[in-house]
């Protein structure tokens, strides 16, 4: 569904990606873990367009998109959950879901994507008419991957989801990761919480410093002991 062939990634002359190959098959939860600074968020937005590979391929559904521009990603169904959820605090919640929808002529289907938006995080119809900035972390994560999904993915590309929340939150939003995926979407996972996108993902790779560094099945990963020592606590 997606290959990543040997991007390479600059902000200004200086190189935060260097090199990085990753392939995403159809059904699967491919997760990218390492440390703050090793290139994870930018992996992501190179693949969404919102900065460009100065060098390599990437390829979604057999086409070439390294140079699309991110409307027409979005538009092709690959669509991104982004770090720090960047909602629009002085949007109703209502009105932030329905963002995600803006690309959709299909009245009939984008009802129905709401339903099944609110069926996922039924919080967020409780509190559809309050603003956006007046959610709390959690919230403001469902949320923002509630109008991710109006966009109706095939691939959803989620950045840090567990960033800032409560142990109880990071559960529920890992369940509703895993849900999404059953129903069909295939999903993309950058995480610094290792352990958690291991146990939920089919495999793994591991970035350091603008680099691919190793790649499993993720219960392999997560018995490595140099996984473990380097990124589980152990």
């Amino acid at each position: 569904m997606l290959k990543i062939n040997d991007i390479h990634t600059k902000y200004g002359n200086i190189p935060a990606l260097q090199g990085v190959t990753i392939e995403v098959k159809a059904g699967e939860i491919v997760t990218i873990i390492g440390a703050n600074g090793a290139g994870k968020t930018t992996t992501l937005n190179s693949i969404s367009g919102l900065v460009r590979a100065s060098k390599g391929s990437i390829l979604f559904m057999d086409e070439d998109i390294t140079n699309t521009p991110t409307d027409k990603i979005v538009a092709k169904g690959l669509v991104q959950s982004p770090e720090g959820r960047q909602i629009f605090p002085q949007l109703t919640v209502h009105e932030n879901i329905m963002l995600g929808a803006y690309l959709r002529k299909d009245k009939h289907e984008i009802k129905e994507e709401l339903d099944h938006v609110h069926s996922l995080f039924p919080r967020l119809y409780e509190r559809r008419k309050q603003l956006g900035g007046t959610l709390s972390g959690g919230e403001q994560q469902m949320l923002a991957m509630g109008r991710a999904l109006m966009s109706k993915p095939k691939l959803l590309l989620l950045d840090e989801p567990s960033l800032g929340l409560s142990p109880i939150f990071v559960q529920h939003i890992f369940e509703v990761i895993k849900k999404i995926n059953s129903q069909g979407t295939t999903i993309l996972l950058v995480e610094q919480n290792a352990h958690i996108a291991l146990s939920i993902a089919n495999r793994g790779y591991v970035m350091e410093t603008g680099r691919i560094t190793g790649e499993d099945d993720a219960k392999t990963l997560l018995k490595e002991d140099s996984i473990r020592k380097a990124y589980l606590g152990h």
